[in-house]
């Protein structure tokens, strides 16, 4: 949060350079308010491109192996360019170098998901994820020792994390 409030200010310092640089080129004749509005509107500006980029860089950051499964976006009344361009606001990736597979039931994976939230740290959650009845189950000790024990949840059809986890 720190680096994107000082980069808001180095765009704000450079947007004001900018217009201080047209004003001496132009003699003194532009308005007095256009070096502040200018400046805050780069600042806005960087602020609202931070915002809109965060899941891509996110996951273009992501380690070798795991994979973005799914991503949330949102639209908000605050933030009015969302209902055009929604924001992506959270991200579930599945560590496919990990998934691991039970000798007692060889149709359930046991895989590491790990979410990310915008401003929320990185929660790591394992999941039980069956290939056949394509569903999914959160790990306990007795999912664990029998994952008919486990409470599944059904997933859709074309739900990314089954296909993550079940891929040979």
């Amino acid at each position: 949060m720190l680096l994107e409030l000082m980069a808001a200010f180095a765009a704000g310092l450079g947007a004001a350079g900018l217009v201080l640089m047209a004003n001496f080129m132009t003699g003194g004749r532009l308005p007095r308010w256009s070096m502040p509005v200018a400046a805050g509107g780069a600042m806005i500006g960087m602020a609202i491109s931070s915002e809109m980029t965060w899941a891509a860089r996110t996951a273009d950051g992501l380690p070798e192996g795991v994979a973005v499964a799914e991503t949330v976006s949102a639209s908000v009344w605050y933030r009015p360019w969302t209902y055009v361009w929604p924001q992506a606001t959270r991200l579930m990736a599945v560590d496919t170098e990990t998934v691991r597979t039970n000798d007692v039931a060889p149709d359930t994976r046991l895989v590491e998901v790990y979410l990310f939230a915008r401003w929320q740290p990185t929660q790591r959650v394992p999941q039980l994820v069956d290939c056949v009845a394509r569903a999914r189950a959160d790990v306990t000790d007795a999912a664990l020792a029998d994952p008919a024990a486990a409470s599944w949840h059904a997933v859709s059809a074309g739900s990314a994390l089954v296909q993550l986890a079940c891929e040979e």
